[in-house]
């Protein structure tokens, strides 16, 4: 048990999940903007081409029960919107990391051969200027 605790406390004194549990409370306030977005702003515009809100649309079953799927598009807006947002803010971030990155430095595809100072193939064993036989590297 002792070493179960220990290693739980490691766990949790790691930057990893500081990070994640500010990701996961920055993303809950996330969720509420773009719920409102969707909710106070598509939803009514989108009713004006519809004639009502998504929210207010529903089946009425048996008696009091009603199938309320309007909820449910306003639910799956809300994903593809915030699926979107982060895609983008993603992308955005690896492109920007990408320029960050320093760069590779390119492998030569020559070199100079050692007899005439003429450039050729790093592959050669014989160069085709001065056709002097190269040692190989």
């Amino acid at each position: 048990m002792k070493k179960f605790m220990k290693e739980f406390k490691e766990f949790i004194s790691r930057g990893n999940v500081m990070d994640m549990a500010v990701g996961i409370i920055i993303g809950g306030a996330f969720t509420s903007i773009v719920s409102s977005l969707v909710e106070d702003i598509i939803n009514p515009i989108l009713g004006l081409f519809g004639g009502m809100n998504f929210d207010r649309l529903q089946l009425n079953l048996l008696g009091e029960a009603t199938l309320n799927y309007g909820k449910f598009i306003t639910a799956v807006m809300n994903f593809l919107i915030m699926a979107l947002v982060v895609f983008l803010i993603v992308k955005t971030v690896n492109k920007a990391a990408a320029k960050m990155a320093p760069k590779k430095p390119v492998e030569e595809k020559t070199k100079v051969c050692p007899f005439c100072k003429s450039k050729i193939d790093k592959d050669a064993v014989r160069c085709p200027h001065c056709t002097s036989m190269l040692e190989e590297q």
